[in-house]
């Protein structure tokens, strides 16, 4: 399999730690945002939607991280990234959802280019933007972390889920955008967490090929 992604990208990041969690080796394809690699005909090829990451998996291109992800969890269903019981299941969609639909897409590139050059936005004002939103999302997955009674190291009970692997790249992100993390006592627990695991380490951003 292929993997195209860029290793600061969010979206990318998750993935990885899909995979990586999941035991999946896949060859690496950088594609660099910066010199907007992604915007020219090679890559629009791959993914009509020009858009990282994407999965060639040899039978054909997956792209959108969450719908690669659960065909992974289907494909590969050991060990599993989502609870057995139905509202657990719920509950991990739901915290990964906070980040995947009320957080990242409002923070990714394509959004920040567009207040930079339309809005004439300077890098305060993308800060104060991400930070934002970063925090409504992290206020409300603190407070789920917080009552959750049964929660262990994790966003939910002793192995990583859906949740984490969503969350991590998130904190990344955060920091990027110079966002006081010091607030959220919970989910730096889970960050501590996630960190001794391999998979965590091995996907994170200056770890990969591209990074620089």
């Amino acid at each position: 399999m292929k993997l195209y992604n860029f290793f600061r990208s969010g979206t990318s990041h998750r993935l990885r730690i899909a995979l990586n969690l999941k035991g999946i080796t896949t060859d690496y394809v950088a594609v660099d945002l910066r010199v907007e690699e992604h915007l020219k005909d090679a890559f629009k090829s791959v993914n009509p939607q020009q858009f990282v990451p994407a999965l060639d998996t040899g039978e054909q291109v997956l792209i959108q991280s969450p719908a690669i992800i659960e065909w992974l969890e289907e494909k590969y269903p050991t060990p599993a990234l989502l609870p057995s019981d139905v509202n657990d299941r719920a509950h991990v969609r739901a915290l990964a959802a906070i980040v995947g639909c009320d957080i990242h897409p409002i923070n990714n590139r394509r959004i920040l280019e567009t207040l930079r050059k339309q809005f004439g936005a300077n890098e305060d004002a993308i800060n104060a933007w991400c930070g934002t939103w970063i925090s409504d999302g992290f206020n409300a997955i603190e407070t789920l972390l917080r009552a959750d009674t049964r929660r262990g190291a994790f966003c939910f009970g002793n192995t990583p889920t859906l949740a984490d692997v969503y969350l991590i790249p998130q904190i990344e992100s955060s920091r990027r955008f110079k966002v006081d993390l010091t607030q959220w006592p919970c989910i730096a627990a889970v960050e501590a967490a996630c960190m001794q695991l391999d998979a965590f380490k091995q996907a994170a951003p200056m770890k990969q090929p591209d990074a620089s």
